[in-house]
């Protein structure tokens, strides 16, 4: 799985291991991709190993998963493209260079991952990708055109490679996660930053986003990590192409 070093993605890794399966976690922080795979393979008994990619470039992609998939035996039974970034901005003053980045990690990184992993999957018939999208994935976000277009092109693509690699069996699937308000993310930055534009407390912040759900709490890596279990597994055998909502009623479609 790609972008997997820390938070979302370690925890996803985490679980995959927990639930038997072996997983090479990918990310830029090659060091810390690697310790992360050393604590979870310690944990759960699984070969767990990290390796350095830039999910950007083809050739890192291409070198990446060729690794994985020798180590694994030949077989890629789940790919999980979690690896994006965020960049915010008003659109009348987003520099062209920053809003074509956040598009080229969330929407080319993940084609190009996903065009790697379906040649693998195609040959054996078999297989699953499970994209990490967002709620912004569904509707627009204030000042954040970038982030919601690449991953509404998320949406599209993982429909349209859906079709394309059903006829060998693969299913591909994205999930979109609400706002998980424990991550590093919002504890460590945003809290702070809306509590500073809105004369709020940082509790107020977070009961402000709580209350805008209709199961009255943020979304966890737990609630996250289950459905990509789900979508992974055989229990969703007759699912491809959907957009699942894990955002507790926030976004219902």
């Amino acid at each position: 799985m790609t972008g997997a070093a820390q938070g979302l993605g370690e925890a996803i890794a985490a679980r995959l291991a927990r639930e038997g399966c072996d997983v090479a976690l990918l990310d830029l922080q090659a060091e810390h991709a690697a310790k992360t795979a050393g604590r979870i393979a310690s944990e759960t008994g699984r070969d767990c190993f990290g390796l350095a990619c830039d999910v950007t470039s083809e050739a890192s992609v291409e070198g990446a998963f060729a690794q994985a998939v020798k180590r694994f035996g030949g077989r890629l039974d789940v790919l999980v493209s979690n690896a994006g970034i965020l960049i915010a901005g008003d659109i009348a003053e987003f520099p062209v260079e920053k809003w074509r980045k956040v598009v080229e990690v969330n929407l080319v990184g993940y084609m190009i991952c996903a065009k790697h992993a379906c040649r693998v999957m195609a040959k054996q018939k078999s297989g699953a990708i499970v994209q990490i999208n967002s709620k912004s994935g569904k509707r627009g976000s204030f000042r954040n055109s970038a982030y919601a277009a690449s991953k509404f092109g998320g949406v599209g693509l993982t429909q349209s490679i859906a079709l394309d690699m059903a006829p060998y069996g693969v299913r591909v699937n994205t999930i979109c996660p609400g706002n998980l308000l424990d991550s590093p993310l919002w504890v460590d930055s945003l809290y702070a930053q809306y509590a500073k534009k809105w004369g709020m407390t940082e509790a107020e912040v977070r009961r402000k986003y709580e209350e805008q759900v209709p199961l009255g709490r943020g979304c966890s890596y737990d609630d996250v990590a289950g459905a990509v279990v789900f979508l992974a597994s055989d229990e969703s055998s007759y699912i491809t192409g959907e957009a699942l909502d894990v955002s507790g009623g926030q976004v219902m479609d």
